[in-house]
């Protein structure tokens, strides 16, 4: 994770950091704050579900599903499917290993005909980005299904009723000026479009070379905004994050923070249309423009 904390007019930006165990990470965070403000966290995780499988559910909206998800009818909700006759609306995700797994199983399982239907509507292709994975496929380098059970499971549903999650519980300036903890949703790859990461000549974040071609970007940046990087960042960012195995990591968090910065100092708008099964089912990607 990456973390900036306000100091007077200015940010201040500490070198990416582990999470660390996530059973204490909000009141760890709270404790790194500035009092009188909230604690804004971005997470790289799917937060909403499509309306079409929402309403599925019978649920009122996305954090009443929250709410039950794991327990009940719906203990299995979280458990990943073996076998393609297992899926169903209370056990959606699939497949839980490799080897003659296909989208239309899951499709099938959930009675959905249309690929569509089940990806949110920020999921879908822009001009920016190819489509985002869907939800509940928990298969291949791109699948987010597993960072979502974790992160629903061990993050949202124990504190549903202690955070605010956006953009369900209002409009994100009221949240931010109002409410002790905010959540939103982020989405590195959405992000590098917003600071200016070219995706030609082709590069990959994977690999230091990739990180250290488009680190002239992130270190603009930092030098156009009200920040106070914290020693060895910016030298750590133009050697592409090297050193480690989650470079890759380190590199998403911090872009995903400065797509935060520049949303909460209203240098983009959040990007979230007033669309009624936004806010009550599918959630928004912070900063993303209505495609």
């Amino acid at each position: 994770m990456a973390v900036a904390t306000r100091e007077a007019d200015r940010w201040k930006i500490a070198i990416p950091e582990r999470v660390g165990e996530t059973a204490d990470l909000f009141s760890r965070l709270r404790q790194r704050r500035d009092q009188r403000g909230s604690l804004f966290i971005g997470f790289d995780f799917p937060i909403g579900l499509p309306q079409a499988y929402g309403e599925h559910t019978g649920f009122s909206d996305f954090k009443d599903a929250l709410k039950n998800f794991g327990s009940g009818a719906w203990a299995d909700w979280y458990s990943v499917c073996e076998d393609k006759r297992q899926i169903s609306i209370q056990r959606p995700f699939y497949p839980y290993r490799p080897g003659g797994r296909k989208l239309q199983h899951l499709f099938n399982g959930l009675g959905f005909r249309e690929k569509d239907l089940l990806l949110r509507i920020c999921e879908r292709k822009t001009d920016e980005r190819q489509a985002a994975c869907m939800l509940f496929w928990t298969l291949g380098g791109n699948q987010v299904g597993k960072g979502a059970i974790s992160g629903w499971r061990e993050l949202l549903a124990p504190k549903s009723d202690q955070v605010s999650i956006w953009p369900f519980d209002g409009r994100l300036n009221y949240l931010l000026e109002q409410r002790d903890v905010v959540v939103a949703e982020t989405y590195p790859a959405e992000v590098y479009g917003h600071l200016g990461i070219s995706r030609r000549p082709a590069w990959s974040k994977r690999e230091v070379s990739g990180r250290k071609l488009v680190s002239g970007a992130l270190l603009e940046w930092l030098g156009t905004r009200p920040v106070d990087p914290q020693p060895g960042l910016r030298d750590f960012i133009a050697a592409g994050f090297p050193g480690s195995s989650d470079g890759e990591d380190q590199f998403d968090a911090i872009v995903g923070l400065f797509g935060m910065l520049d949303v909460v100092d209203e240098r983009r708008p959040n990007g979230c249309p007033d669309v009624p099964a936004i806010s009550r089912w599918e959630g928004w990607i912070l900063g993303q423009a209505l495609v």
